[in-house]
């Protein structure tokens, strides 16, 4: 069977079993406190904790997964077994309070067994016993069920079951959220099949676990407890690629012979064929018998798989919208790729190389994730700015290894140095230390790693309001309504304090609360006739409006107020965050699917939209995007807003990374082309936007942009003011506003053409000027000098100076000066002969700076120089002698 077969027979199969099959979640979670998409249940957890509906009680699917970083690393394992991958596929069924471990256990030994053919006297099962301290107790349904399925095979139970404690036998995403024991099924590819289960869970590449069934009973918290969850649920995860390879690789069951390995799969055949043909060597498919000094053959051979693995990372993440980065799971992209770029200078691969390699790569992958194939074009440009990027990074680093290598021994902190900064992986570090005769400090280098990851963990904390009382119940916002937005009649919960500040609760209110990048409303409270001021509105972890009070206004329980906001202000944001909307439809319009909202501000007065891209926007771009947005506002097409479960929700809505959705949410719909998940205010037709002018583009770190824009009147403001500028340029200039951009670029032309002619002038006038000062030369120590001042002459003029007075002295010291608003400068030359008897051009020039209040140097033969006080100079020349002696 080809990987295509293998993917598509496991769908058909639970299909078959009334499955639902699902297409695979994108690489960027939805949860925030993940990296990648690193597991088939990722995308489930909202239903095993029971906080969204499942739609569907059975599902199956191929999840696109990364594992780099994080709790779930194979990083540092790819390339040197043939069984870890950073990408990978997982196969996966599930049953949302549906069937459970007699069912999934059943259905698994028969697509094993029956469809695909596995050898049944091969494979072992493992189940669940806890170890001192581990959690609960022993899967003893699992063990009864595997029991009677390997004795009606004929098989002893007693080999083919392996206990394992929570190391290996319970299941965790992450140190918290669902959870629970596991039965995993291994295979024994040793030639005779007979390692007897001695192997299972021994990191053997001989025995493989290919199929793992989670049994989710249990929700990790904080604390440290592991709750039962409100239903059972399965969730199973194979991997794809391992099944894929131990097919190929066993000729399907009828060659045990050859090492096991992933990457004997077809999904390699391609990318491994473009480096073949780059490098002029084949695979061999070997494996390093030491890992730490692997045979050349060896060497190359692991250079092919981290090259094979990291490009499809790459592909399939960027493909998702993930760009390498600084932070985060940016970084660990940008870390990837540079990994794979130093492993391709190991092959003697040219510089562009990786970003070739992503045409196998879509190919193989492009039928399955359609995504790859649509956002082909920014994947190739990404990589190869990346590529190009790092190669010049790479050159510096190797510098500083060099220079480090030849003190000795690397330190951990140097070996950090050039993994952080420069992107050297550790294991290549080492390699090459090694083939220096040299040792790295391996556990210094895994201090200083943790050191950076308590950083991270520091940098990630963060405050929260805390409010003395019981929470009590999440305040009815009532603010999407214009009618609420004066004199909304409500009763006070309380008041609560925190940071000398205090904070009104109510019942209902029409202030929105900041959140989403809206910030919050201001207005006003009237109770007992007595107004007082809002002047802001957060929400607690409760849900809870807080009204920011100012002054000190007595209000008590129960007792009834009215709410005012300032709806200007309101209608100004609302124009705000609807434009954001536009925005954010525009960039994806004009750059690609890829763009991902990254953050956002939204107030009365502007907006701020970051959003991943690899590269600055153009103003071609710029004025596409903005031609694009005011084109919109133009049709005046609504602004609708539904409800919706949110797995009912349509395909083309976009939802906000690391938001939290509930099982309804909230959709906003204008005129049909941007539909997005949001909980802020907007306006009700887009015409009252008015217009939107975009103000700046940048860069706020790598692979994030972010635009500035303002619209409504302080769009028109914008509009006026550059309208005002244009015709005072114009009315200078003498001429249309029409007419300035071509007056401009004339008289431009006109000063650079003078400004040409009078460095010309210059020039000749210095070298006029040196041609006079042969006169000034004396000798000093037995040297030709000439150290002069030439009046009115810059920096330019001295090197046209001396290039005459080197040819006409020869051999001799000169030095010459010059000065010009506030400035010195210096030009020294010093001959062979003059080196020769230690004068330093360099050293010269800086010595005279200094005493100028400047400084300076060069070469031993030529040096400049520069200093802040012109007073100085008489003196500074006539320490010529001095410096000389």
């Amino acid at each position: 069977m080809t990987s295509s077969d293998v993917r598509q027979s496991f769908l058909d199969f639970f299909a078959s079993k009334g499955h639902h099959i699902v297409p695979s979640a994108p690489l960027l979670p939805s949860s925030p406190n993940l990296l990648f998409t690193n597991a088939g249940m990722n995308p489930f957890v909202p239903y095993f904790l029971g906080e969204r509906d499942a739609p569907h009680p059975r599902v199956a699917d191929t999840q696109k997964c990364i594992r780099a970083g994080g709790k779930h690393n194979d990083l540092d394992d790819v390339g040197y077994d043939t069984y870890h991958q950073t990408f990978f596929e997982m196969l996966g069924n599930w049953s949302f309070g549906d069937y459970f471990k007699a069912e999934a256990i059943a259905w698994a030994w028969e697509l094993l067994t029956t469809v695909w053919g596995f050898p049944k006297d091969r494979l072992y099962a493992s189940v669940y016993q806890p170890g001192e301290g581990d959690p609960a107790e022993f899967d003893q349904e699992a063990y009864d069920l595997w029991k009677a399925l390997f004795e009606k095979e004929g098989l002893d139970p007693a080999e083919r079951i392996v206990l394992g404690n929570k190391k290996d036998n319970f299941w965790m995403m992450g140190d918290t959220g669902p959870c629970g024991p596991c039965s995993e099924i291994h295979i024994d590819l040793t030639p005779k099949g007979d390692s007897g289960g001695k192997l299972v869970n021994a990191d053997s590449p001989w025995c493989i676990e290919i199929w793992n069934l989670v049994f989710m009973q249990y929700n990790a918290t904080e604390d440290g407890k592991f709750q039962p969850l409100s239903a059972c649920h399965v969730d199973t995860g194979m991997g794809f690629e391992r099944v894929a390879g131990i097919l190929a690789t066993t000729q399907n069951f009828t060659d045990f012979t050859k090492p096991p390995s992933n990457y004997n799969a077809d999904l390699f055949d391609g990318i491994f064929a473009a480096i073949e043909g780059l490098c002029g060597h084949a695979y061999q498919a070997t494996l390093p018998a030491d890992p730490r000094h692997p045979t050349e053959t060896e060497a190359r051979d692991i250079c092919f798989r981290v090259l094979g693995d990291h490009i499809r990372t790459l592909c399939c993440a960027i493909a998702d919208g993930i760009l390498p980065g600084n932070e985060g799971r940016n970084y660990v992209l940008r870390r990837i790729l540079r990994r794979a770029v130093m492993y391709g200078r190991r092959l003697n691969l040219k510089p562009g190389f990786f970003a070739e390699l992503t045409v196998p790569t879509i190919g193989n992958l492009g039928g399955t994730f359609s995504e790859l194939r649509k956002n082909e074009e920014i994947i190739r440009k990404v990589i190869a700015a990346e590529e190009a990027a790092f190669d010049r990074t790479l050159d510096r680093g190797m510098s500083l290894f060099t220079s480090l290598a030849e003190k000795g021994d690397l330190s951990g902190e140097d070996a950090f140095t050039l993994y952080d900064t420069y992107g050297f992986p550790l294991d290549l570090t080492e390699i090459l230390a090694r083939e220096r005769g040299l040792a790295v400090d391996t556990a210094g280098f895994e201090t200083a790693m943790e050191q950076q990851r308590q950083r991270a963990r520091d940098a990630q904390k963060k405050s929260v309001i805390t409010l003395a009382g019981d929470e009590g119940e999440a305040t009815r916002f009532v603010g999407f309504d214009p009618q609420t937005w004066s004199r909304h009649a409500t009763r006070v919960c309380g008041v609560a304090e925190s940071g000398g500040k205090r904070y009104l609760i109510t019942e209902s209110t029409p202030f929105y609360a900041e959140m989403g990048g809206q910030i919050g409303d201001r207005g006003e409270v009237e109770a007992d006739g007595i107004r007082t001021r809002l002047l802001d509105c957060i929400k607690d972890p409760g849900g809870r409006h807080l009204h920011l009070i100012q002054g000190d206004a007595p209000f008590e329980p129960g007792q009834e107020v009215f709410l005012s906001l300032d709806t200007d202000r309101r209608r100004d944001i609302q124009r705000h965050h609807s434009a954001t909307h536009i925005l954010n439809w525009a960039l994806r319009e004009t750059l690609g699917d890829h763009v991902r909202q990254a953050g956002s501000y939204v107030g009365p007065d502007r907006l701020r939209f970051d959003f991943n891209h690899f590269e600055a926007l153009g103003t071609d771009q710029l004025q596409e995007i903005e031609r694009l947005v005011n084109e919109q506002l133009f049709a005046d097409q609504p602004v609708n807003t539904f409800e919706t479960a949110f797995d009912d929700k349509p395909a083309d809505v976009i939802a906000v990374f690391g938001e939290k959705y509930g099982n309804v949410v909230r959709v906003v719909d204008i005129g049909g082309w941007s539909k997005e998940l949001c909980g802020g205010t907007h306006v009700e037709r887009v015409g009252e936007i008015g217009q939107i002018r975009l103000l700046a583009e940048s860069s706020i770190s790598a692979g994030v942009r972010r635009i500035e824009a303002v619209c409504g009147s302080a769009a028109r403001e914008v509009t006026a003011r550059e309208h005002a500028l244009l015709g005072q340029i114009a009315g200078s200039l003498s001429v249309k506003p029409e007419e300035a951009p071509a007056r401009l670029d004339t008289l431009l032309a006109k000063v650079r053409d003078l400004e040409k002619e009078l460095k010309d002038l210059k020039s000749a006038a210095a070298r006029g000027k040196a041609a006079d000062l042969t006169s000034q030369v004396q000798e000093i120590n037995g040297m030709t000098v000439l150290a002069a001042s030439l009046e009115g002459v810059d920096a330019n003029g001295l090197r046209e100076a001396m290039d005459g007075l080197r040819t006409q002295l020869g051999d001799a010291v000169i030095v010459l000066a010059g000065s010009g608003d506030g400035k010195v400068f210096f030009n020294v030359s010093v001959g062979d002969a003059c080196q020769a008897k230690g004068v330093h051009a360099g050293k010269l020039a800086g010595a005279l700076a200094k005493q100028c209040g400047g400084g300076g140097g060069g070469k031993a033969d030529r040096a400049q120089a520069g200093g802040k006080d012109p007073d100085q100079l008489p003196e500074a020349l006539a320490s010529i002698a001095d410096l000389l002696g």
